[in-house]
């Protein structure tokens, strides 16, 4: 190391600034390009080259600096998904396996999630069976088979490409992963479960063009859209819901906050469907949906 003109080395930070001035630099390509959160995720790079956490670049020093930050960079920047960048995606407590051909998990699923964990602890039930339909990567059914340590969870996914990483993900873990299609899935498990819960696609094809490039080129399609209106598969999961829930049973589902007050309608009394309502996320926005097998 270079000493000062005193005889002694210099300031610490001087040796450690390097990364930093990349990252601050970092940060202006990534908010030129659109990114959502340039800082975050020019950190959240920084850490992933160098084999630290976000909160420990400044200890990366300038001979340990690597120039394939700037690669992940340039990916980030062209709107590839971080989470495809790192290969992981966090959710809950979960730390998950990403990649091309799944779609990455987002924050304002967790809420819908915290609501389902606490309607299960909320059962008089030892085990519960619960069912999480179009799974992904499975990040819903592994967030409750870790948080509702005595549930039974059943997870289902039709796409062979995130089933790939539904299996990495679930692996050594309680989740029972089944290769299925959502609306006709499960029917030995008819009339017996106590939860069902879907992230299901919601985005209408006449929006395809306002979604953003890290969803809509990179997130599958099957994952995305569903009908002119977004509504097409939430229909069919209605009847497999109704089809798997015992009387008093609960169903979960997400949707677009645009959505708001659409939802609940598609679980009605006549449908056999009671307490339909939505919920909001963090943001206060509707965002999920809820209704209670009716008891005859």
């Amino acid at each position: 190391m270079e000493q000062s003109p005193g005889g002694r080395s210099p300031h610490p930070q001087t040796a450690r600034s390097v990364l930093l001035a990349e990252v601050a630099q970092a940060t202006q390509r990534l908010a030129d390009a659109g990114v959502p959160s340039p800082r975050f995720d020019a950190e959240e790079l920084a850490g992933f080259v160098h084999g630290v956490r976000r909160g420990e670049l400044h200890r990366v020093t300038d001979a340990d600096f690597d120039a394939r930050y700037w690669e992940v960079v340039a990916r980030r920047e062209a709107r590839e998904p971080l989470q495809h960048i790192t290969g992981r995606a966090f959710f809950r407590y979960l730390e998950l396996h990403v990649g091309h051909g799944v779609f990455v998990p987002r924050p304002e699923t967790e809420s819908v999630v915290g609501w389902a964990i606490d309607a299960v602890r909320a059962m008089d039930v030892a085990e519960p069976l619960i069912v999480d339909l179009c799974t992904g990567s499975g990040a819903i059914a592994l967030a409750l088979a870790q948080e509702v340590p005595r549930s039974r969870v059943h997870a289902v996914e039709l796409d062979e490409g995130a089933l790939h990483w539904a299996r990495r993900n679930t692996e050594g873990s309680r989740v029972r992963l089944h290769h299925g299609d959502a609306r006709t899935a499960l029917p030995e498990l008819d009339g017996q479960v106590d939860l069902v819960i879907s992230n299901p696609p919601y985005i209408p094809l006449t929006e395809w063009e306002y979604v953003a490039p890290e969803a809509r080129d990179h997130d599958p399609q099957l994952a995305l859209f569903s009908g002119e209106d977004g509504l097409d598969l939430i229909r069919g999961l209605e009847r497999t819901a109704h089809r798997l829930l015992r009387p008093g049973g609960l169903v979960v589902v997400e949707h677009a906050d645009t959505q708001g007050g659409q939802v609940p309608w598609i679980f009605a009394e006549d449908r056999g469907w009671a307490d339909a309502a939505d919920h909001p996320d963090l943001n206060n926005r509707p965002r999920f949906a809820t209704a209670r097998r009716e008891v005859p």
